[in-house]
């Protein structure tokens, strides 16, 4: 992610958001000033949150967002912030 997606609580609304859809994974801020998400899950509710985190919380503003396809070989058994 990149924008204004630092100190605007974009991991708080991305762990919420992931955990309502039932995905597990990860966001942290980058020393670059944006924020990796790595999100395991059904297709299907990967899409719904990929749609939600482009636009992110109301402070925040979102102008770019790289999809990467990964295979989820972690185990995570949350979503959490890091």
């Amino acid at each position: 992610m990149t924008g204004l997606v630092q100190g605007v609580g974009f991991r708080w609304f991305t762990c919420r958001e992931a955990k309502s859809l039932g995905l597990t994974g990860y966001a942290k801020n980058l020393p670059t000033g944006q924020v990796e998400i790595v999100a395991c899950g059904e297709a299907g509710m990967i899409a719904e949150f990929i749609k939600i985190v482009r636009v992110g919380p109301s402070y925040a503003s979102v102008s770019g967002l790289e999809v990467e396809e990964i295979e989820c070989d972690q185990q995570f058994t949350d979503f959490s912030t890091r």
